[in-house]
């Protein structure tokens, strides 16, 4: 009876160890962390991000056309270094955006989250998945369907500049909202 009754107390003190997976939460406002790793992380002589409300430079046709509008009246959003929430200067794109979508109705998109090339393939590929997811969030804020947007995220992989300094980084750091083909 002794045994019973120590094997059921162990056997409930380690399900309580071990409790339950939390859920990853998508937000649209900095975190506390992201900042501590932006400041250890920034190269020397680099600022952390371009100056607020800047576009990067080329966006307005020739190669980096794709930047500036992925397609259909759709804008590009870009990202401050190692940030995933939607930037301030971002925000008209975004109301645009969804202004767009809420006129053509049925039109399917996917959010296609970058980043520039700095940092590990597995890290670049989660912030940008926190990069479209934020956008995701701030397309449904404003009354966009869920089921009409997917997310991928191409972390450094895809980049449109290849140069190695901040103007280049910050046309890499973005989301780009296009038509998903069925």
């Amino acid at each position: 009876m002794k045994r019973a009754a120590l094997i059921a107390i162990i056997v409930v003190g380690l399900i309580s160890q071990w409790g339950c997976p939390k859920k990853m939460e998508v937000a649209s406002a900095p975190e506390s962390h992201e900042e501590a790793v932006a400041a250890a992380s920034t190269p020397a002589g680099v600022p952390d991000q371009a100056a607020p409300g800047t576009v990067p430079e080329g966006t307005s046709g020739g190669p980096d056309e794709r930047a500036a509008v992925s397609g259909a009246g759709l804008k590009v959003i870009y990202f401050d270094f190692d940030k995933s929430f939607i930037r301030d200067d971002a925000r008209p794109v975004m109301k645009a955006n969804a202004e767009w979508l809420k006129a053509h109705s049925n039109v399917k998109v996917r959010i296609e989250g970058a980043s520039d090339e700095r940092g590990t393939i597995e890290y670049n590929q989660a912030l940008g998945q926190r990069r479209a997811a934020s956008a995701k969030k701030y397309l449904i804020d404003t009354g966009i369907s869920s089921n009409r947007i997917s997310l991928i995220s191409y972390g450094k992989e895809k980049p449109v500049c290849t140069d190695h300094d901040e103007a280049c980084w910050q046309k890499n750091r973005r989301d780009e909202i296009v038509e998903a083909k069925e």
